[in-house]
């Protein structure tokens, strides 16, 4: 079965600790400690195939995650598996009737946030007795976001665990005891030298009231490739974003400010590569479905080492090659650099990067009005006349989809579709602005 899934999912390999957390499942309770972008989503997906029971038709698998892009993420990988089970997710801001749909017909694998998943727990909208998987993932932030009281109630209404499998980029000195976690195997990839990404850092050298202008050379120079700017505060995002605007430069935000469905269309047009530059605070430093980042910038200093790793981590995954920028004042140096790196020489004359081959397409219809990616794929290709090598990365969601179309063809094709009908219904599609 995990051979199949890998043809579906086109892996050719499984990394080491991949391999090593699959061999682990199959013994006992496992902590999985491995860097943000190592795969760990795979490692603890893929023993669940041998374990799900086609004869059990309530919930078998929870998996608990500290953010909603985590849970939409996993669904997605799920999915992707092929597996013939059915998988939903849970999380705040999402609509509960869609929720409460879903689970009135419970998913074998069943991922949310733990105050959702709480919440549904009290109102009895899903049965907890074939439950027999746990998986805490990214556990060390959900206990950062402060979500141990809601854990340790949804854990308590578990009678039937018998696997748990618990995973953390950072190494934790004791595990608490609400977990239920007994004797766990540990796979430890924290230190391995072998993963080590292949990042280079740089360092940019500005004043600090000339710190706006330093950053706006910068992705000038750099920004024809992913590039993800981080910051401490949503108001520094704001204010990037104004400046970038202004100036005419292609971008999108992303913070805990912004309502849901905007963060999903930030998030959604930088996969597809509609936007090459991501503005964005610490929220999209881990957990994100994201592409492989070229560059990351510090237009802020992260406050400690550990938070600077795990936006380092977004770029130089698995085997990628990435670029790290601080930008920093004059005799400035953090704590956790042992010595400064080399300095970026900035233009002097700067030039707006040319505009991504790709834009995307907004379809008002998604899973809940039981639109796929096969329909989009034929509206577009037969009715809107694209070539296939014209059409980029699709996502579906509950009541929206979009398409990556290449710019120089957008304008045509919607125009050739917008009085088009999908599943016999005429439904809105235009530029996604």
């Amino acid at each position: 079965m995990i051979q199949q899934a890998l043809q579906n999912l086109k892996i050719n390999a499984l990394n080491p600790m991949q391999e090593a957390a699959i061999n682990a499942a199959k013994k006992g309770d496992v902590i999985l400690l491995s860097p943000t972008g190592s795969g760990k989503t795979l490692g603890f997906l893929l023993p669940l195939l041998n374990s799900l029971n086609t004869a059990i038709s309530t919930v078998q698998v929870l998996i608990l995650v500290p953010s909603r892009e985590l849970a939409l993420q996993i669904e997605q990988v799920f999915r992707a598996i092929g597996s013939g089970f059915k998988v939903n997710c849970c999380y705040g801001g999402h609509s509960l009737k869609i929720e409460l749909n879903n689970l009135s017909q419970p998913p074998a694998v069943l991922i949310g946030t733990p105050g959702r998943i709480a919440h549904h727990l009290r109102r009895e909208s899903f049965d907890t007795a074939n439950i027999t998987t746990l998986i805490l993932d990214e556990f060390d932030k959900a206990l950062e976001f402060g979500f141990q009281e809601d854990m340790s109630y949804i854990i308590r209404q578990l009678p039937s665990i018998k696997k748990h499998m618990l995973t953390s980029a950072t190494q934790m000195d004791v595990i608490p005891s609400f977990t239920g976690i007994h004797k766990p195997i540990t796979i430890d990839y924290l230190t391995n030298a072998a993963s080590a990404p292949d990042l280079k850092q740089k360092v940019v050298i500005s004043e600090p009231a000339d710190r706006l202008d330093a950053l706006f050379a910068l992705v000038c120079k750099i920004s024809d490739k992913p590039t993800l700017v981080f910051c401490n505060h949503r108001e520094a995002v704001e204010r990037i974003s104004d400046l970038l605007y202004d100036k005419g430069l292609p971008h999108d935000i992303f913070h805990g400010g912004m309502e849901q469905d905007d963060r999903e269309r930030a998030l959604l047009k930088f996969r597809n590569g509609s936007h090459r530059i991501l503005i964005t605070t610490d929220l999209a430093s881990r957990g994100l479905d994201i592409p492989e980042i070229e560059h990351v910038v510090h237009y802020q200093l992260p406050h400690n080492e550990e938070a600077f790793l795990h936006r380092n981590g977004r770029t130089a995954r698995m085997h990628a090659k990435g670029t790290s920028y601080l930008l920093l004042a004059p005799g400035e140096k953090p704590t956790y650099l042992s010595e400064l790196p080399d300095i970026e020489e900035l233009p002097t004359k700067t030039t707006i990067p040319q505009l991504s081959p790709w834009a995307t397409v907004y379809i008002a219809a998604g899973k809940k009005d039981k639109i796929n990616k096969v329909d989009i794929v034929g509206l577009l290709l037969k009715k809107g006349e694209l070539a296939k090598e014209d059409l980029g990365l699709i996502e579906v969601l509950d009541y929206s989809s979009y398409a990556a179309v290449k710019r120089t063809h957008i304008e045509r094709t919607v125009h050739l579709v917008k009085n088009e009908k999908i599943k016999g219904r005429k439904i809105k599609i235009e530029i996604s602005r």
